[in-house]
C-alpha cells in the first residue's frame, strides 16, 4: 500500500456516465519516457506525463542517479539526458514503491552500469516474482542477487560485462522483454527477444523515436549494443488501462453516453476494446491520429446490453491489465463469461483472479476461479463490502459495478489508486458516479 492513511470508496447505487473527459497519461509510456530521456543525449520534453505514484517513483530514481529533471508541472517535464553511460551511483537504495514496471525495467537498464545499486519497494512489490527478469539478465552476464524467494530487494553488482543474447520468452511479458532490450543497450553484440504472443511494444517504438536502430521481424525484436539516443519532444497519450474502467462503467450504466479523449490505441493494448465489443459494447473510435509515434483516438461509448463470451486467448496479452474491469462487465452481462490462459493475473499487485472472485462473490455474483482464469455467471450485483487488497485496479473495477448494483458498495484499501489514476474519484464523480472517498 502507498504512503499515507488508508482510504475507502463509498459507492451509492445507480447513475450514468456522460459528457467528455480525458483520463490521466499512459503509465507504461510515462515510465519509459523518463528512462530513455535520461539515457539520451540532450533535452527531452515530455507532455501528458502521468503524475501518479508509480511514475513519480521512476522519476525520483533517476534524480537520485544524477539526472536533472524539471517538473512535473501540469504533466510537463524537461529531462536533461546524460547519455548511455552518464548515470551516477545513488546515495542509497532506490525505493520504487509499488511499481513493478520500474523495478523490472530498471533491473535491465542498470545491469551493465559501473556502479552497484539496490532496488527496494513496498510490501506488495516485495512479494512479486523477479526471477523471470533476473534469469535472462544472468544469461547476459548480469550479477543480480534476489531474496531466497526470488523477490526484491534486488542487489545489482557493479561492472558486469554484458553480452547480447537471443532469448525466447517462456511467457508473454512486455516487462521482461523490455528489461532484456534495455540491458542490450549496454551489451556487446546483438540482443534479440522472441515472444510467444504479442505484448505492448512501447519500448521498441520509443527507442526508435529516440533514434536508436531497432529491428523487428515477426515475433522477434533485435538491437545492437553501444548506440546512442537523442533527446526529443514526446507526448504521452491518455492511458487505455485507466480508460478501461470508464469504458466498462459507461457500457453497463443505463443512459450512459461518454467520450474519452486522446486515448492511446497502440495495437498491442486494444484487447479491452476487442473483448468489450465481442460482448456487445457500443464503442466508436473517432478521430484516429498519431501522437509522437503512438496511435491515439477519441472513444465514444454508450450503454448497451452485454452478453457473456469465451474470451479468446489471443486477446489475453493485449488486455492483461484490464481484466479487473472486464470481470465487472462479465458480472453485469447476460450469461456466462469464461477466461482461460491468464495465469499472469495471479502475480500482479495482488492475485487478481482470487481477489476479484472474492469481491464478486461478496456482491452475489456466482463465479468459479481457476488456476489460469475464471468463470463468471452474469447477474445483478448486490450491496456489499469489498477488500481490494491494496490493488488499485481491483478498487477501480468494483467502483464501476455501482451503477448496476441493488445497494451501496464499500471498497476498502483504496489508497494505491493514486499510483496509476490520481484524481479518480473527482473524475468519476464529474462523469456521474456517486462516489465518496473516506480516510480511515
Amino acid at each position: 500500500m502507498s504512503g499515507g492513511m488508508a482510504s475507502s470508496f463509498l459507492m451509492a447505487p445507480g447513475g450514468s456516465l456522460t459528457g467528455r473527459l480525458r483520463v490521466p497519461g499512459d503509465k507504461s509510456i510515462s515510465h519509459r519516457a523518463i528512462m530513455l530521456g535520461a539515457l539520451a543525449e540532450g533535452q527531452t520534453r515530455v507532455s501528458g506525463f502521468l503524475e501518479g505514484e508509480d511514475s513519480l517513483a521512476t522519476l525520483a530514481a533517476f534524480r537520485a542517479m544524477g539526472v536533472r529533471i524539471e517538473g512535473p508541472e501540469g504533466g510537463n517535464l524537461l529531462i536533461e539526458g546524460l547519455g548511455l553511460r552518464g548515470l551516477k551511483a545513488p546515495a542509497g537504495p532506490l525505493d520504487l514503491g509499488n511499481s513493478g514496471t520500474s523495478m523490472r525495467l530498471l533491473c535491465g537498464l542498470l545491469a551493465g552500469q559501473g556502479f552497484a545499486v539496490t532496488l527496494v519497494g513496498d510490501a506488495s512489490l516485495t512479494r512479486r516474482p523477479m526471477r523471470r527478469v533476473t534469469a535472462p539478465l544472468a544469461l547476459m552476464g548480469a550479477r543480480i542477487a534476489t531474496s531466497p524467494a526470488g523477490t526484491a530487494p534486488l542487489r545489482i553488482q557493479a561492472g558486469a560485462r554484458l553480452q547480447g543474447i537471443d532469448y525466447a520468452l517462456p511467457v508473454a511479458s512486455a516487462q521482461v522483454k523490455s528489461s532484456v532490450l534495455l540491458a542490450g543497450l549496454f551489451a556487446q553484440g546483438h540482443t534479440c527477444v522472441t515472444e510467444p504472443a504479442p505484448t505492448r511494444d512501447h519500448t521498441e517504438r520509443m527507442l526508435a523515436g529516440f533514434g536508436y536502430v531497432v529491428q523487428r521481424q515477426g515475433a522477434t525484436v533485435c538491437l545492437e549494443g553501444g548506440g546512442r539516443l537523442v533527446g526529443r519532444a514526446l507526448e504521452v497519450p491518455a492511458d487505455i488501462s485507466s480508460a478501461a474502467f470508464v469504458l466498462v462503467g459507461a457500457s453497463i450504466a443505463p443512459g450512459s453516453d461518454l467520450t474519452l479523449e486522446h486515448v492511446g490505441m497502440n495495437p498491442t493494448r486494444v484487447g479491452v476494446i476487442n473483448i468489450l465489443r465481442a460482448m456487445g459494447a457500443d464503442i466508436q473510435v473517432l478521430n484516429p491520429r498519431d501522437a509522437g509515434g503512438e496511435p491515439v483516438a477519441d472513444l465514444r461509448v454508450r450503454a448497451a446490453p452485454l452478453r457473456g463470451i469465451r474470451i479468446p486467448e489471443d486477446q489475453v496479452p493485449l488486455a492483461i491489465d484490464e481484466f479487473p474491469a472486464l470481470f465487472i462487465a462479465a458480472a453485469c452481462a447476460e450469461g456466462e463469461t469464461l477466461l482461460t490462459g491468464a495465469e499472469e493475473l495471479r502475480v500482479k499487485e495482488s492475485d487478481r483472479i482470487q481477489v476479484m472472485a472474492d469481491g464478486l462473490a461478496a456482491l452475489g455474483i456466482a463465479n468459479e476461479p481457476r488456476p489460469d482464469g475464471i468463470r463468471i455467471q452474469g447477474g445483478r450485483p448486490h450491496a456489499g463490502r469489498i477488500d481490494s487488497q491494496g490493488d488499485h485496479r481491483v478498487a477501480m473495477a468494483f467502483a464501476m459495478a455501482a451503477p448496476r448494483a441493488s445497494g451501496p458498495i464499500e471498497i476498502r484499501d483504496c489508497a494505491n489508486v493514486r499510483t496509476s489514476f490520481p484524481g479518480f474519484t473527482r473524475l468519476a464523480g464529474a462523469a456521474g458516479l456517486a462516489i465518496e472517498e473516506v480516510e480511515s
